[in-house]
């Protein structure tokens, strides 16, 4: 065989192979905090009562690692650095008595010199209901 033949063939082969895999998400996998948790377009289904509002923030200045050819490649924070906040955040709100983190928001700015990043969320005590008899 050619070179060129055996360079299609392995390319057509090396695709075929490729369009096979699939990437397995075992969803089952996510943090476990010690409170609920409840991003900014869910609510919990039982009543509550909010403790406090919560803030984590941080800047840093732009390192050359996040440039290439003088443009930002690198923004704010990976899934891990993300589910750590999250966790961090969510033990404070146990601190206080929590059962819950409502309306937690999170959000990354970036400027030429500086890139940061807030993680807000209320922590909300469950309301216990009696019922009358």
């Amino acid at each position: 065989m050619k070179t060129s033949t055996k360079l299609i063939v392995g390319l057509l082969l090396s695709s075929a192979l490729a369009g096979c895999f699939r990437p397995i998400v075992y969803l089952q996998n996510r943090p476990n905090y010690p409170v609920d948790i409840f991003y900014t377009n869910e609510r919990p289904e039982r009543p509550f009562v909010p403790l406090r509002e919560l803030e984590i923030k941080n800047e840093t200045p732009v390192v050359a690692q996040q440039m290439v050819n003088r443009r930002m490649v690198k923004r704010g924070n990976n899934m891990q650095e993300k589910e750590l906040l999250l966790a961090r955040m969510s033990l404070q709100a146990k601190n206080l008595g929590a059962d819950a983190l409502v309306d937690v928001q999170y959000s990354y700015y970036t400027s030429m010199t500086a890139n940061g990043y807030v993680l807000k969320g209320v922590a909300a005590k469950y309301r216990v209901e009696y019922e009358q008899q």
